[in-house]
């Protein structure tokens, strides 16, 4: 009994993981041996971090479920950029965390996934295996591009082709973002209207319509660059389907969403009935610079509730529609969605005709602004901060954020020391009941820039160290106006 005792106790030990152990499965890298370990991984993500950074500490759980599900097929790490500077800084990492591919120690893009543990599993299983893949029949074909997702596929004459050698280099530029594959039988390009060596791009069959086609050739040569714009003016189509994974790439441009009940993989008939109403409106108002989509409301409840102020109850069933600028205006349709159109359209009418009113998340302007340090709400932001004659010094901060907590009495000291001159204003604001203006990247908590006066374009982001004096240092450096004290040009 006792050595069957022992057995077992043995065997639980083995069968049962360690507390942690999802840590262990992400490989911590340094400046030291980076370079070494990464060339040892085919397909290897790593998350370059900071340890104060909040979005980091999100991150992490999920970024360790994800390594152990992905153990024994692609490499998860990470590397501490406050303590390996010379890596950090050779990748181009100036926020965090900046999510980096690797394959066989190159860099081969940024990480453009979601970050939740399953995103990060499914995203990156589709890493793995050959660029593009190889088409020999029809009926494999068919399969491919029968998907989810919208498929890219180059037909070529012959496996020596230059124009499939420059395909294959597009493909493992792109793959991260686009499917791909190839044949080398010209035949399976024919029922396309393809005679000769070229690509086709086929859109995902669940976005079918009447108001494109659903199949596009490409008729350039064929290169990576002309490639690459091909894909990405035509693979979203007249109403793109909005997701947390591509939404950084659709808003580039000024863009509508409606968000409903949209569901693809088990309601594909339905998800269509309000994106062809959507559809109808974008064919009306093409070609005047605002592209459309459609969205999974409860994807972006979040952000509705946050940014454009949107309750749950608002709406119902029917879908929410907003704008979003690629300068960072929003607007929303406050009409209910009807079933004709005819309220969408009223509000597209408005939106060009410049009646609508911007939304903006603010807190109340303050009634009285005297203390040292001016507080800043983005109702009054271009006020204060974007006064074209002054230098303003703008910390964006978290009620929670015990760094915020820690700063305040130095900067409160800034403020106090600087407050003869009129040019030079030392300010902060809420950033999580503020919108943050476009243009400043706040991330973490404390983030500081500085708005010079006449170029208010372009901020400096501020990355030196809390004492007063290094603030001082930097001002002196970096002010458009001459840095005085009482009176007196500062000396440092």
């Amino acid at each position: 009994m006792e050595a069957r005792a022992r057995l077992l106790a043995l065997a639980l030990l083995y069968c049962v993981p360690a507390p942690g152990s999802s840590r262990r499965d992400v490989l911590e890298l340094s400046d030291a041996d980076f370079d070494y370990l990464s060339a040892e991984h085919e397909t290897l993500l790593v998350t370059f971090y900071a340890p104060w950074c909040g979005h980091c500490k999100k991150l992490a759980p999920d970024f360790e479920k994800a390594a152990t599900r992905l153990k024994g097929t692609v490499q998860l790490a990470k590397v501490d950029c406050t303590a390996n500077l010379e890596v950090c800084g050779r990748f181009g990492v100036s926020g965090y965390p900046t999510l980096k591919i690797f394959r066989n120690g190159r860099d081969s893009g940024p990480y453009d996934g979601p970050r939740s543990a399953d995103g990060i599993y499914q995203h990156m299983k589709k890493q793995t295996g050959p660029d593009s893949v190889l088409l020999q029949t029809e009926d494999e074909l068919q399969t491919f591009i029968k998907h989810y997702d919208a498929s890219v596929v180059g037909v070529f004459s012959g496996a020596d082709s230059s124009h499939l050698a420059e395909f294959l280099r597009a493909a493992g530029l792109l793959r991260e973002q686009f499917r791909f594959a190839h044949s080398v039988d010209l035949e399976l390009g024919g029922k396309y209207g393809v005679t000769s060596e070229s690509a086709l791009l086929f859109r995902p069959p669940r976005m079918d319509n009447k108001f494109e086609d659903n199949v596009i050739v490409f008729r350039e040569y064929l290169t990576i660059g002309s490639l690459r714009r091909f894909i990405g003016d035509n693979i979203h189509g007249v109403c793109p389907h909005l997701t947390m994974e591509n939404r950084d790439r659709l808003r580039v441009r000024d863009l509508l969403t409606a968000h409903y009940d949209l569901d693809y993989h088990h309601n594909p008939r339905g998800s269509n009935y309000w994106r062809n109403r959507v559809m109808k409106m974008a064919s009306k108002f093409s070609g005047r610079g605002l592209f459309f989509s459609v969205a999974n409301k409860k994807d972006f409840l979040s952000e509705l509730e946050e940014d454009f102020g949107l309750g749950t109850s608002d709406g119902g069933e029917l879908p929410f529609v907003t704008i979003r600028t690629k300068l960072g205006h929003k607007y929303t349709m406050r009409e209910e969605f009807t079933r004709d159109g005819q309220s969408l359209e009223r509000f597209l009418n408005d939106y060009f005709a410049g009646r609508l009113k911007r939304f903006i998340k603010s807190e109340p302007i303050p009634e009285r602004n005297s203390a040292a340090v001016k507080t800043v709400v983005a109702e009054n932001f271009d006020d204060l901060v974007n006064s074209p004659e002054r230098d303003v010094l703008i910390q964006f901060y978290s009620r929670s954020c015990s760094h915020c907590k820690k700063l305040e009495p130095v900067y409160t000291e800034l403020a106090e020391t600087l407050s003869s001159n009129p040019n030079i204003v030392i300010a902060r604001m809420n950033a999580g009941d503020n919108d943050v203006p476009n243009g400043y990247d706040v991330q973490g908590y404390p983030t500081i820039y500085l708005a010079r006066a006449g170029r208010k374009d372009e901020p400096i982001r501020y990355e030196g160290g809390r004492e007063l004096r290094d603030f001082l240092k930097f001002l002196k450096s970096e002010s458009t106006h001459r840095l005085r004290v009482g009176g007196a040009k500062v000396e440092l």
